[in-house]
């Protein structure tokens, strides 16, 4: 019993540390947007700043587009995120409970393009979005981002489990796929759509690669471009850049303080699966 508890103190210990490593650098960046340029490079030690100012901040909200940035990345990445999580959760639910032909070739074949690298279809993308007159629009990181191969099969994973006799009942009562679908499934595969839409979330908010090779103009930016866009023009004010950072971080934290429970018990899950 002492041994237990000396383990799980162990582990408690460690897992202290490395959530501390990892919070520290987001807390020095909160800081330092409340620092002057002068203070963080001539006062490096100081962990609060001694003369807090918002400067950095009104420069990122007045003197740049950060709405219009924000509000392009917001757009992006909700309907990419809805879109996700219903088409996976629906093609989950066909490739599990329904039967018909080629249904396993196809689940095979949608699940060898997650092991195809992303950079071998750059430029055979960039063609064709530039050839259907999508470049420099945010349709062009939207339409490909329809179907999630990783998303669909967890749902999948997660809808195995639900018992044939739950939906036979179901139909038995005259209740149709679609009725099934939302009634049913939808409840019962809560923890993958929670876990599967933090997941997207962050990696369409956080997605700097795919603006960067299908958008142009400034005033369609998202935010991670914007960012990088924003530091070059002003690499000498570390306070607006900081700031901007801890602006962009807040939407992805607060879905994740929101959703952690689903996100948790979808990987729980998940992993016993």
């Amino acid at each position: 019993m002492k041994r237990d508890k000396a383990n799980r103190l162990f582990i408690f210990v460690i897992l202290m540390i490395v959530a501390v490593a990892m919070v520290i650098p987001y807390f020095a960046m909160l800081s330092n947007s409340f620092k002057t340029t002068k203070e963080t490079l001539a006062n490096p030690e100081h962990i609060l700043p001694q003369e807090p100012t918002t400067e950095g901040y009104r420069k990122v909200l007045f003197e740049a587009p950060f709405f219009k940035w924000l509000g392009n990345s917001v757009f992006i990445t909700v309907i990419n995120t809805v879109t996700v999580l219903f088409t996976s959760s629906l093609l989950g639910y066909v490739f599990s409970k329904f039967t018909f032909k080629g249904k396993n070739a196809l689940f095979m074949l949608l699940l060898s393009t997650m092991m195809v690298p992303a950079q071998t279809t750059m430029i055979p993308s960039f063609i064709l979005i530039n050839a259907i007159g999508l470049y420099d629009s945010p349709w062009a990181l939207i339409i490909p981002a329809f179907i999630s191969a990783f998303g669909i099969y967890l749902c999948k994973q997660f809808c195995d489990e639900i018992p044939r006799e739950l939906m036979e009942s179901a139909k038995m009562d005259g209740a149709g796929d679609m009725r099934i679908y939302f009634k049913i499934v939808l409840p019962q595969i809560r923890p993958a759509i929670g876990a599967l839409g933090i997941f997207t979330f962050m990696g369409y908010w956080n997605d700097y690669l795919g603006p960067l090779i299908y958008l142009n103009s400034t005033e369609r930016m998202t935010l991670p471009l914007a960012l990088s866009y924003f530091s070059n023009d002003h690499a000498a004010d570390l306070s607006a850049v900081m700031a901007a950072a801890a602006l962009i971080m807040i939407p992805v934290t607060i879905v994740f303080i929101l959703f952690q429970k689903q996100f948790i018990k979808g990987i729980s899950m998940t992993g016993m699966k």
